[in-house]
C-alpha cells in the first residue's frame, strides 16, 4: 500500500486512512481519483485485477480504461458521490473482453485542507457471482412454482375427471344429485327458488344412421359447450347418460330459467357440427320445473320436469315446455 499510496497519503487523515485500510482487508478494491484530474492516484492491489483486459488504473483515467458510454456514467457516479456528505452506492455493469461482470461500489468524497471535496474514494466489489448465483437460485424457485402450478393443475384435472363426463365436460350424475340437494336445502332455509331443467337431443338415433356413429359424440360435445358457455359457476349443468341432460338453475325462478333455456334451444337449433367433411344439425327439447312452485321435493320436481320435456319431445322437438305450477288451496 505504502508505494501506491505515496502521492495521496499525506493528504489523508487518520480516519479515512483507517477507512482506506478497513476496505482493504474486506477484500474491496479501493481506488482514489482526484476530481481535477480524473486521474486515479490510488488502486489497491485487489483493484488492479477488477477489469480484466485493462490496463492498470493507477495514473489513468476512466475515459482510458473504459468505453465512452461507461466513463461517462462512472464520472455521473461521482459527481453523485461529491454532491452526499454521507457518500453514496451504486451499481455498475462493465464490460470487458466480451463479459459483463457485475459490481457494487461504494463511493466517498475526501476533503483538502481547505474544506473542499477534492478526490473521491471508491470501494469496488465484484458481485457478478452472486448476481449469477441469485439468478440461478431464482430460475430454480420459478421453476418450482411453475411444476408446483402444473402439478395443482393436474390434480385439478384429475378431480374433474371423478365428477365430469369425459366427452361433454358436464357433471357426472352423483355430482349432481349432491348439488341437488344441498340447493334444495338451502331453497328451503332462504325461501329462494330453483330450477330444474331436463334436455333431450331430438333424434339422436337417427344422426346416428345418418352421420356415422362417432357423430353423436361431436353433437354431444357440442352440447356441453353451449350448456357450460349459457351457465354459471354456481349452476350444475349434467350430462344423464345418451341423449338426455339436466340442468340446475341455482336461485333462479321460471321466467328467468325460461328466457335463459329458450335463448340455449334457439343456440342449439342455428349450431351446426363439423364431422368427417359433413355438417350436423341438431335440437333439443326442453322441460322446466321450479322449485317449490311446480313440484315440493326434489323427486317431484325431477319427474315434473321430465312430463314437461316429454311434452317437448310430443309437439316435435326444438321446444321448450314449461311445468305447470301447483295450486294449493287456502285453508
Amino acid at each position: 500500500m505504502a508505494d501506491s499510496l505515496a502521492t495521496v497519503a499525506p493528504r489523508l487523515n487518520g480516519l479515512e486512512d483507517a477507512l482506506v485500510h478497513s476496505l482493504e482487508q474486506l477484500g474491496a478494491g479501493v481506488l482514489i481519483k482526484h476530481l481535477g484530474t480524473g486521474r486515479y492516484e490510488y488502486a489497491s492491489a485487489a483493484a488492479r485485477t477488477l477489469w480484466a483486459g485493462a490496463r492498470d488504473p493507477l495514473g489513468a483515467t476512466d475515459a482510458e480504461l473504459f468505453d465512452a458510454v461507461q466513463a461517462v456514467a462512472l464520472r455521473a457516479a461521482d459527481q453523485q458521490a461529491v454532491a452526499l456528505s454521507n457518500g453514496f452506492a451504486a451499481e455498475h455493469r462493465l464490460e470487458r473482453q466480451g463479459e459483463r461482470r457485475e459490481y457494487l461500489v461504494w463511493r466517498q468524497s475526501l476533503r483538502d485542507e481547505s474544506g473542499q471535496p477534492s478526490r473521491v474514494l471508491s470501494s469496488w466489489q465484484d458481485i457478478t457471482e452472486q448476481r449469477k448465483r441469485e439468478q440461478q437460485l431464482q430460475a430454480a424457485f420459478k421453476q418450482l412454482e411453475q411444476q408446483q402450478l402444473a402439478n395443482a393443475e393436474l390434480r385439478r384435472e384429475m378431480e374433474d375427471n371423478q365428477v365430469r363426463d369425459n366427452v361433454s365436460g358436464l357433471y357426472h350424475r352423483a355430482h349432481f344429485e349432491e348439488q341437488l340437494r344441498r340447493e334444495a336445502d338451502l331453497s328451503s332455509r332462504e325461501q329462494r327458488e330453483f330450477a330444474i331443467v331436463s334436455v333431450s337431443v331430438d333424434g339422436m338415433d337417427e344422426i346416428r344412421q345418418t352421420y356415422g356413429a362417432d357423430s353423436c359424440e361431436r353433437v354431444v360435445e357440442a352440447l356441453g359447450r353451449l350448456l357450460r358457455a349459457n351457465t354459471r359457476a354456481m349452476d350444475s349443468p349434467c350430462r344423464l347418460g345418451g341423449d338426455r341432460f339436466v340442468v340446475l338453475l341455482s336461485g333462479v325462478g321460471l321466467a328467468t330459467a325460461h328466457s335463459r333455456m329458450e335463448h340455449l334451444r334457439k343456440q342449439c337449433s342455428q349450431h351446426i357440427v363439423a364431422y368427417n367433411g359433413q355438417q350436423i344439425p341438431f335440437t333439443v327439447s326442453m322441460g322446466i320445473a321450479s322449485f317449490p312452485h311446480t313440484a315440493g321435493s326434489v323427486e317431484e320436481l325431477m319427474r315434473s320436469a321430465d312430463r314437461a320435456m316429454g311434452i317437448s319431445r310430443e309437439k316435435g322437438g326444438n321446444h321448450l315446455t314449461l311445468a305447470s305450477i301447483q295450486f294449493v288451496p287456502a285453508g
